[in-house]
């Protein structure tokens, strides 16, 4: 039976069986880094991350918060390390780089190892990369090395290994009651169970609306909450894949300047958590639909054409929730692109790390 490229669309098909493998696996896997961890005082902690990993650290952010009753600092690698000052009151240093090449999350984890007493704990999914030798602990991704340039796989993995993470940590410290820990986990397993589900409405929504998806120019998502760090990775996705002016907004932050550029070119794409800003974004969706071209939301919604409706029996976290709300976003890049005639396993600016070098080998 013949191999099956791996491709972007391949990837996101593949998402169940990944996260299915990193749920089941998690606890046996991670025992080592979680009671190493169980004892250290974590008030304060920074991460570091670029790109997808950047937007995933700002999806699980208010959950790492939550769990382990911490504060989390993210900051983008390359200007902290040149312009930012060390802080010595961060109890942990957390650098998020999948591939883990880099250059500028190394450089960072390099000059604080040399300046400070701060431990760090390294995200990735390869463990003979560069970055591991800046670690005094690692948190595998459990997935093999995403080759495709876009990722996929690689960003739901990330967000649900430090949903995970800050769980088991949280019941460990009794942070976390017995009872959140047993719910949550109960609604993590329900949530990779509907990722088929998920793909297959985002599909049938594609095949309906891509005559007026063909049609668009600009494309805008907008979240609140843990939301935005998925707002920010379709900005990412659509940037990379569609090449048309692509930006994710936090609701509040659209509604003070950006709204103002609305045109009938402007596609906006709501991520409707049913968290407590959801009658506020509704509110901003009806005021702004007769000003754009097309407007729809991902997540809780009417059964409409218009609409991704996750139909959910189960009451689910909005913080967990974002692991389903990427899927449609990946899906729509990947089918948005093709139509627009882009072809995405055609690689462009092959020499770009290597001349820049923003990746080391």
């Amino acid at each position: 039976m013949a191999e099956i490229k791996e491709t972007m669309l391949t990837n996101i098909y593949r998402e169940k069986e990944i996260l299915e493998k990193i749920f089941n696996g998690f606890k046996e896997k991670n025992r080592d880094l979680l009671f190493s961890l169980k004892e250290k005082q974590l008030k304060n902690i920074l991460i570091l991350a670029t790109g997808s990993s950047m937007n995933a650290a700002l999806t699980i952010k208010y959950t790492l918060e939550e769990n382990l009753k911490t504060v989390v600092f993210i900051e983008e690698p390359f200007n902290y390390t040149n312009y930012g000052m060390i802080n010595n009151e961060f109890d942990l240093i957390i650098g998020i780089s999948q591939s883990g090449r880099s250059a500028s999350t190394i450089k960072a984890l390099e000059k604080i190892k040399s300046k400070t007493k701060a431990e760090t704990l390294v995200i990735t999914s390869n463990l003979s990369s560069p970055i591991v030798e800046y670690s005094d602990y690692i948190l595998e991704l459990n997935m093999e090395i995403e080759n495709v340039g876009f990722v996929t796989k690689g960003f739901t993995a990330t967000v649900l290994n430090i949903i995970l993470f800050s769980l088991y940590l949280g019941k460990m410290k009794e942070l976390v009651s017995v009872e959140k820990f047993n719910n949550n986990i109960f609604q993590i397993k329900k949530i990779i169970e509907k990722i088929p589900k998920i793909i297959l409405k985002t599909e049938n929504y594609f095949e309906t609306n891509k005559l007026l998806l063909e049609k668009g120019e600009r494309f805008i998502c907008i979240g609140y909450g843990p939301s935005t760090g998925i707002a920010k990775e379709f900005e990412t996705k659509f940037t990379e894949t569609v090449r048309y002016p692509s930006q994710g907004f936090e609701l509040e932050s659209y509604m003070h300047g950006p709204y103002l550029e609305a045109n009938k070119k402007h596609y906006i794409f709501y991520l409707n958590s049913k968290g407590i800003f959801s009658q506020r974004l509704l509110l901003l969706k009806q005021y702004m639909e007769k000003y754009v071209g097309f407007s729809s939301i991902i997540g809780f919604a009417k059964e409409d054409f218009k609409n991704i409706n996750f139909e959910l029996n189960e009451e689910i976290d909005e913080n967990l929730l974002v692991i389903l709300l990427v899927i449609p976003i990946q899906i729509l890049s990947y089918r948005i692109a093709n139509l627009k005639g882009i072809n995405l396993e055609i690689r462009i600016f092959d020499d770009f790390d290597k001349v820049l070098k923003s990746k080391i080998n």
